[in-house]
């Protein structure tokens, strides 16, 4: 069996330090086989962010791939943001958007992220051409029978949570993904967690969402998903802080969000 912990929206500079020591602590006792952490390291992309992102990935001692989120790119220099937005990934360069090959399962990157769109609201997810062409070539490379996961920030379509990803050109990316046999797609941004079993083009296609390790919580406590991988069925637990781990059942879109 794989065992993945699937983590998201840590927001270093708004950063819930009982429930890192706590994850810590977890993935040093349980050693899964990865770390997945999709999106926003940090609060406002400083440098000083990343650098306590960088030393708190490393104290895991697995295995980690890190997706870009909405929070990661420079928010208060614009100049940064258009000319050098990743210069200061340099504490987690290595694992940015890093593909990861695990026994039978492979996973792929997506980036959601823009540093420009033609709409007010910045923070909400786009799928570019090029982004999901890279994508799709990395799926293609994948050996054939391993099951594929694509990690990304935001979820490609709404999946009933308290807040919202709006992401342009995710539903054409979601169908692409589906088509090139992707299994699930792991992502964060709402803060709660769900998990949606979504048929496209008469796949079945699972997006799973992983909720925060920070102060901004919503409706559920700081939290992160154990993801368990045995005989081509994906399991999803959801582990809560000061609370009892709690199964996600895959639900179809438009029920309860984040409910077993």
């Amino acid at each position: 069996m794989i065992r993945l912990f699937h983590v998201s929206d840590i927001h270093f500079g708004a950063e819930d330090r009982e429930a890192l020591d706590w994850f810590a602590r977890q993935t040093r006792a349980e050693r899964p086989d990865a770390v997945i952490v999709t999106g926003d390291l940090t609060m406002r992309a400083r440098s000083r962010e990343f650098a306590a992102a960088g030393e708190w990935l490393r104290t895991l001692e697995r295995p980690v791939t890190v997706e870009v989120g909405n929070h990661d790119l420079p928010y208060f220099n614009p100049l940064a943001r258009f000319a050098a937005p990743y210069r200061r990934y340099e504490a987690v360069e290595r694992a940015i958007e890093t593909p990861l090959e695990i026994e039978g399962v492979a996973v792929v990157p997506l980036r959601t992220t823009a540093r420009f769109q033609w709409r007010l609201n910045w923070s909400k997810g786009r799928v570019s051409g090029g982004a999901l062409a890279r994508s799709l070539k990395l799926v293609g490379a994948v050996p054939a029978g391993d099951m594929v996961l694509v990690a990304a920030h935001h979820p490609l379509i709404e999946a009933g949570t308290k807040s919202s990803a709006h992401t342009h050109g995710g539903v054409e990316a979601l169908a692409a993904l589906a088509r090139a046999g992707v299994a699930a797609v792991l992502t964060g941004h709402v803060h709660d967690p769900f998990d949606i079993a979504h048929p496209v083009e008469g796949r079945t296609i699972r997006l799973i969402g992983a909720g925060t390790l920070s102060e901004r919580v919503r409706r559920s406590p700081p939290s992160f998903n154990e993801i368990r991988i045995a005989h081509g069925r994906i399991d999803t637990i959801v582990r809560l802080l000061g609370e009892r781990d709690r199964p996600l059942h895959p639900r179809p879109l438009g029920g309860a969000a984040g409910k077993g």
